[in-house]
């Protein structure tokens, strides 16, 4: 069989992920290729833990990739400071909670869970109180839930966590670059990002970090490759269980972006490359005019889906920035409409898990898919599909809207 070269189709991708990737990003993948402990690409390291540090707004030592998908950061912070039989607290809000807890589960953690209707968010407070009952080694929560498009606010959550000495793990992958988080100022000890959301690089890392509370207990567990490891590694034991996995054993990735680069595996060196180009435009924009760009762009697509005549689904008061989740009419068929935007117009945007099967559409607004040539054309596109499947909408009326909002903002300053 004669295989052609490889070709992929253009997409307009306004998903909760993946997203676009800038064509930045692509270009720095096309890198040569350097060994992983030449100075050239150590000092790579370096930049990217640097710019993670900025990213994540914290002073933390540890802020580096994890090599995986994003769950691989959420399993490397977890697994490597769950012990048998540590009480787990987990408020769960949407699909990703209950990934939390799977993950807990797995490493023997006895998980203490509670739940609110998908949609919906946590009172700061219900959790507080929860922890003070149940007083668990860990609570992890995620921040920004993409099954649902809202956001849970932890301030408080982790305000009392540091009070009642629990150690606050967080799922910032749908959140990190594209609105606010900050780990230091909201007392965050360990989190978890993603790249192929906000940040507008490749799935394949997971950037992460932590603090020295964490890092006390991951000290605790060390133990180091036979292979590798000195006489005096070898002979030391420890009251602590080891760390269960080898892959995700944050003490010996330590050592491996740390100063000694004691080979842990060969690191990812193109999706490096590109994770620095994705950091340097985050910094280049510069935060806060990034996430308002996130939230400008937000307001344009919420005005053209209500004009529409549709409705939006879930918490407005604590809706997530960068998805937007919108209630499927009734009577509609939301695979048909989605078909139709990718194989017509060439979007994509994202269906739902679980509860929200069939109920809602999530439209990602994240990174390099945020931009206003992509808000009007989704727009101008669904309009036409829901027409095709006789829904009854305001004609016309959406792409007015946001035109409207950035004709308001065009006021104030450049429209990016």
């Amino acid at each position: 069989m004669t295989y052609s070269e490889l070709y992929t189709p253009m997409r307009t991708i306004m998903t909760p992920g993946p997203v676009e990737v800038d064509p930045r990003v692509l270009r720095a993948m096309s890198t040569p290729i350097l060994g992983q402990f030449d100075p050239a690409f150590t000092t790579i390291m370096n930049e990217v833990m640097d710019m993670l540090r900025q990213v994540f707004q914290t002073k933390n030592q540890w802020a580096f990739p994890v090599d995986g998908t994003s769950r691989s950061g959420n399993e490397a912070i977890l697994c490597s400071i769950i012990e048998p039989g540590d009480r787990v607290f987990v408020p769960i809000f949407g699909r990703f909670g209950h990934l939390l807890v799977e993950i807990c589960e797995r490493y023997g953690a006895e998980v203490h869970t509670i739940e609110c209707p998908w949609g919906e968010i946590f009172d700061p407070q219900v959790v507080i109180d929860e922890m003070k009952k149940i007083s668990p080694k860990i609570t992890a929560i995620v921040h920004g839930e993409t099954s649902t498009g809202c956001m849970q606010p932890l301030q408080e959550i982790g305000a009392a966590c540091r009070e009642l000495d629990i150690l606050l793990v967080v799922d910032a992958v749908a959140s990190i670059g594209g609105t606010e988080v900050k780990v230091d100022e909201w007392m965050i000890d360990g989190l978890i990002g993603g790249t192929q959301k906000c940040l507008s690089v490749p799935s394949g890392m997971a950037p992460i970090t932590y603090n020295e509370r964490i890092e006390k207990i991951i000290l605790a567990r060390k133990k180091v490759e036979r292979g590798i490891a000195t006489d005096e590694e070898r002979q030391h034991l420890s009251n602590h269980p080891p760390i269960i996995s080898n892959y995700f054993d944050l003490s010996m990735l330590q050592d491996y972006w740390g100063p000694r680069r004691l080979n842990h595996h060969t690191e990812a060196t193109s999706m490096l490359y590109a994770l620095r180009e994705g950091l340097r435009l985050v910094l280049e924009e510069g935060l806060d005019t990034r996430f308002a760009r996130h939230k400008l762009h937000e307001t344009a697509l919420i005005a053209g889906i209500e004009a529409m005549g549709l409705h939006l689904f879930g918490n407005r008061l604590h809706k997530l920035p960068t998805v937007t989740s919108v209630t499927i009419p009734t009577g509609v068929d939301g695979e048909s409409v989605r078909n139709m935007l990718l194989h017509e117009f060439g979007i994509e945007i994202a269906s739902s898990f679980g509860p929200l099967q069939g109920k809602i559409w999530r439209i990602g607004t994240m990174g390099f898919s945020c931009r206003k040539e992509n808000i009007l054309f989704l727009l101008g596109a669904l309009e036409a599909v829901l027409l095709r499947h006789n829904v009854k909408i305001n004609v016309g009326e959406a792409l007015q809207a946001a035109l409207d909002v950035y004709n308001v903002e065009s006021h104030k300053t450049v429209v990016l």
